[in-house]
């Protein structure tokens, strides 16, 4: 798994002639990040073509048992983010 120095890294060799040092491709990767979460948290969503799509769910309350103690609990309602891969990046992984 890539880390993130080792993407800021594959970015700025991937574009040189955008990103002249890795201080300028990691500030666009941050860039990238905020308005990646800025979107999926305004419940709009976030579509990248070749790439995916993320989204908000909600996931209802449930009730759900202690592991340790076996006693049932409660496990409140929450919102999740969900990832669905573009056909094309399918495509890729199972070239």
């Amino acid at each position: 798994m890539l880390t993130k120095a080792e993407f800021v890294a594959a970015l700025k060799d991937a574009l040189p002639e955008v990103f002249e040092t890795k201080v300028s491709a990691e500030k666009a990767y941050d860039a990238f990040c905020k308005v990646l979460a800025d979107g999926v948290a305004a419940k709009a969503g976030v579509r990248l073509p070749s790439v995916g799509a993320f989204s908000v769910s909600e996931r209802a309350a449930r009730t759900g048992r202690n592991p340790q103690t076996g006693k049932p609990i409660t496990i409140p309602a929450r919102k999740v983010v969900k990832f669905s891969a573009a056909k094309a990046l399918v495509d890729v992984v199972n070239k």
